[in-house]
């Protein structure tokens, strides 16, 4: 058995390391994100590390209704950020946020984009149902905000039922801005923001208005890993800096 003193010094250091440890674990902030987010996250991460010295962003991107599964399923997140209300709403319904915590971040716009090489481009909303479009990219609703609000526009002009049959699904925003700048398909719906990405492979043919306004909420989950964290992250994305940022991307104030 160690002496009296050894025992104290070996003691302190193990009980030191572990404040070391906690709070390096304290100064990450892990954040799952609308993939329509990407760009402008990445250049926001590192601002909010040079604010809070010591903190690391981890990012983790991907369809909102696939992000809230992986969250209920424990998924260790401290931040989720939706690209609508309805699937924000879902995580508060399951008591994954809080109503007094969820804030919007940012708005979007709807688009229907072509390929760059595209011969025609579809004046109307209806031209979408005419067999030069046989195939249009949109997101799977059941997952993915932009094509829930793409059905409901179709929906509301009496349209889906003529082009859901031409629906390719898209398992993110993303996957059908690839579909339409690797000219896989005539057409596809995606937000003006996406469309912004790839202006050589792609032209906007008209921005839809939908049903209620493309908003993105970001709120702390309640059983975040670092909830200090969470939160303070969640605010700095309503800051000037955070805000240029996502300007720049084409995101308008929410």
């Amino acid at each position: 058995m160690l002496p009296l003193l050894p025992r104290l010094r070996h003691a302190a250091l193990t009980l030191a390391s572990l404040v070391i440890a906690m709070q390096a674990l304290a100064a990450e902030v892990t954040v799952s994100a609308a993939a329509s987010l990407t760009n402008a996250l990445r250049e926001v991460a590192p601002l909010y590390e040079v604010a809070y010295p010591g903190a690391q962003v981890q990012l983790n991107f991907g369809a909102s209704g696939a992000l809230l599964q992986q969250i209920a399923k424990g998924a260790p997140v401290d931040v989720f950020a939706s690209a609508d209300q309805e699937t924000m709403d879902q995580a508060q319904a399951r008591g994954l946020v809080l109503a007094a915590q969820r804030r919007d971040i940012v708005r979007n716009a709807l688009v229907v984009i072509v390929p760059a090489r595209a011969a025609r481009m579809p004046a109307a909303i209806g031209d979408l149902a005419q067999p030069d479009y046989g195939r249009i990219a949109i997101g799977l609703p059941a997952s993915v905000p932009v094509g829930r609000y793409t059905q409901g526009v179709l929906e509301a002009a009496g349209l889906w039922r003529a082009v859901e049959p031409k629906m390719i699904g898209a398992s993110s925003v993303r996957q059908a801005l690839d579909y339409v700048a690797r000219a896989e398909v005539d057409a596809g719906f995606v937000y003006a923001t996406d469309a912004a990405l790839m202006p050589d492979k792609v032209k906007v043919a008209l921005t839809v208005p939908t049903r209620s306004p493309v908003r993105y909420p970001a709120a702390p989950l309640v059983g975040a890993p670092n909830p200090v964290d969470a939160a303070r992250f969640v605010d700095f994305l309503g800051s000037p800096a955070a805000q240029a940022v996502f300007a720049r991307h084409g995101f308008g104030r929410p």
